[in-house]
């Protein structure tokens, strides 16, 4: 059995991390740290388990195993590091930390301790993200050329998700997985990046609309949008072929369901599935797939079968080291209003 300890209380540690290890066979919550005295008092009283006002003290701590980050980005990197230093296994809730650098010293520490590091990448579970996969895999759209996707909303972002020190921006948040699941998708390496940002309406000095297009060398065209400033929703997935089209809208249930208490209640609005036309053996149909279910759960699974049977681990830190060499780029392009070429960063 391994010993999990999640250090920092707040929507991520509390609704996600601290829930789904409790779920995985193998793991067991053992420690929250939080410097916030009324979050450890609420996760003393939720979770039963020990608590430190500090994760100087939680590492203290020989029965900590395994040490899941669950804090503003900028601390991700210098957290993980010292977690490693002090010889626990480490998960870091995404983004993987703030620049491809950080990224690196990330992998080093964890070579050099002999201990293992994975980033939180849930949304590889995805439902839609499954079912869009598997739809590309088996050529129902023929040779696909254009990827859209999208995370729209209208909203101030509260707390540190809206300082740029501390979250880096909307690319880090919730483009951390879109840009992870673009670079699962394209079986090729990355040629340009373009990014248009617009800052307007909050007085925070994040973006609130962000819009980029990605050119891989297969000649594949992949846009990511990303917005707290829209107020009617477009396709979550829309996926262009020589032969079909697909269109899904809504995000993923498990969510909703796992907040609520029971990640397995999780169901999928019936109108959110896929849309699909295109043409089967000479004839232009229409169809309506029923998504693949989502399974946040294996995450966790997967940490607890790494550690304790040897299996393989399902998020790599070099693959995600490759995301961040991705994220750097949208960045660049967003300051400089410039295409960049991956091959120059």
């Amino acid at each position: 059995m391994i010993n999990a300890s999640v250090v920092g209380y707040g929507f991520a540690g509390r609704s996600f991390h601290s829930y789904l290890i409790g779920l995985a066979e193998g793991l067991n919550l053992y420690a929250i740290s939080t410097r916030d005295p009324e979050r450890r008092a609420n996760a003393e009283k939720e979770r039963k388990v020990k608590t430190y006002p500090d994760i100087d003290e939680l590492l203290k701590d020989d029965n900590v195993d395994l040490v899941v980050i669950a804090t503003p980005h900028d601390t991700h990197a210098d957290l993980a590091i010292k977690s490693m230093d002090a010889g626990k296994h480490v998960v870091v809730d995404k983004a993987m930390c703030m620049t491809v650098a950080e990224a690196d010293e990330m992998i080093n520490a964890s070579k050099r301790n002999d201990v293992m590091l994975s980033i939180f990448q849930n949304r590889r579970w995805d439902g839609g993200y499954l079912t869009v996969k598997k739809v590309i895999e088996d050529g129902l759209l023929g040779d696909v050329f254009l990827i859209q996707t999208t995370i729209l909303g209208y909203g101030k972002p509260r707390s540190w998700r809206g300082v740029k020190a501390q979250v880096g921006g909307q690319i880090y948040d919730w483009g951390a997985h879109l840009v992870d699941q673009a670079l699962r998708l394209v079986p090729s390496e990355v040629d340009t990046v373009f990014c248009d940002t617009h800052h307007r309406k909050w007085d925070i000095d994040i973006e609130s609309h962000l819009n980029t297009i990605i050119r891989f060398k297969n000649g594949m065209s992949y846009g990511i949008e990303l917005s707290n400033i829209c107020r009617i929703k477009k396709p979550r997935w829309f996926v262009l072929g020589d032969n079909g089209t697909l269109i899904k809208y809504g995000l993923d249930p498990q969510e909703p369901a796992m907040i609520k208490g029971n990640i397995d209640a999780a169901q999928e609005d019936p109108d959110n599935r896929a849309k699909v036309v295109t043409e089967v053996d000479g004839e232009v149909k229409e169809m309506v797939l029923d998504t693949i279910p989502g399974n946040w759960k294996a995450y966790y699974q997967n940490i607890s079968d790494v550690l304790n049977k040897g299996a393989e681990l399902a998020v790599k830190p070099e693959e995600v080291r490759e995301n961040m060499r991705l994220i750097e780029a949208v960045i660049k392009s967003a300051e400089t209003g410039k295409s960049v070429k991956m091959d120059s960063m």
